[in-house]
């Protein structure tokens, strides 16, 4: 007997009161309602299934892959922010970015996805430190207060993790979307999924826009791209945003213009307490990229005078998980915050 018979046969029972007894007929009214949610999981399940089998892309990926692409990415097909994924063309430590051709809902030439790779932070070195005195967010970017969502988080349970994750892919977003409605050259924010970040795509077809380390400026380029990184700099720490891996790496260069990328470890810069190690290690990483293509920088001073500017007051602490000891620079900079005190 299928499922959808064994449904019928126990309405007709219920409906003809042909149970003996109540206790016969509260067994099987439980039965019943088991039997029904699990249809309705089955039935759920296979339409996602077909969804997925209707997804056609350009793209050709490995097995393993392209079932947790389309997991991943079948939200926006659904509602038809994207139509295609035509190639891969990043790949981190902890995501992946594609280039879509966009849906009907978007106006846009092109669109980049950023799918985080399952269970991300187990190779992220050093997250809680970035984690420090954040709220926990959900797929809407709200802090959670479900306790049973804190619970799980406590107890590292793998919806916990799921939980964790989310949250990281939240506060990338959400800061993507602060920083380009403050006027911060950063990727145009589109959506968040479950997994993934949808956001405007710097290249084109045939090649993605490259990150700064591998770009040599011509000499007319250099300070004035070097000003637009430290305006960038302080455009979000004017918002509370300190980007916590910021260096020509995470920097894309397209057509005489920068995009600042890779959002997930920001901290805010009144309330960690690492906040201004990790700014003035932002600021140093930029400096040396500038500095190899001939500009005289002075990273500790400018992190300094860029601080104090923002209302800010230098930490003097320094976080263990964050001081290179074998660093000159970093002990400068130490040594810099206790004079200022």
């Amino acid at each position: 007997m299928d499922e959808s018979k064994n449904l019928k046969y126990y309405d007709a029972l219920d409906d003809e009161g042909r149970f003996e007894n109540t206790g016969e007929r509260r067994k099987a009214s439980r039965t019943l309602k088991k039997k029904k949610a699990s249809l309705a999981v089955q039935q759920f399940v296979q339409k996602q299934d077909d969804k997925q089998a209707s997804i056609s892309i350009t793209y050709k990926a490995a097995r393993f892959e392209e079932g947790w692409l389309l997991k991943t990415l079948g939200y926006f097909f659904e509602h038809q922010w994207i139509s295609d994924v035509l190639s891969k063309v990043k790949v981190g430590k902890e995501a992946s970015v594609y280039l879509c051709r966009p849906g009907e809902q978007v106006q846009a030439p092109l669109l980049a996805a950023k799918v985080y790779r399952p269970k991300m932070l187990r190779s992220l070195k050093n997250n809680q430190v970035y984690r420090q005195g954040r709220a926990v967010l959900d797929e809407s970017g709200h802090e959670v207060v479900d306790m049973g969502m804190l619970k799980a988080l406590h107890n590292r349970t793998i919806y916990g993790e799921q939980i964790t994750l989310q949250s990281w892919i939240a506060y990338e977003m959400q800061t993507i979307k602060t920083l380009y409605e403050a006027g911060a050259d950063v990727p145009q924010p589109i959506e968040m999924g479950e997994n993934a970040i949808l956001m405007g795509y710097i290249g084109d077809e045939a090649s993605p826009a490259p990150t700064l380390n591998t770009v040599s400026l011509s000499p007319e380029e250099v300070r004035p791209l070097f000003e637009r990184c430290l305006g960038n700099i302080e455009v979000m720490l004017n918002n509370d945003i300190v980007h916590g891996d910021l260096s020509a790496y995470n920097i894309l260069y397209w057509q005489g213009q920068i995009t600042l990328i890779d959002f997930p470890q920001v901290v805010s810069a009144h309330h960690h307490s690492g906040s201004w190690q990790i700014f003035s290690r932002d600021v140093r990483r930029v400096c040396e990229y500038f500095t190899r293509q001939g500009l005289q920088t002075d990273p500790v001073g400018l992190a300094a005078r860029l601080w104090k500017r923002c209302g800010l007051r230098i930490q003097a602490e320094v976080h263990p998980a964050l001081l290179d000891a074998d660093d000159p620079l970093d002990r400068q900079v130490w040594q810099k915050s206790r004079e200022s005190e």
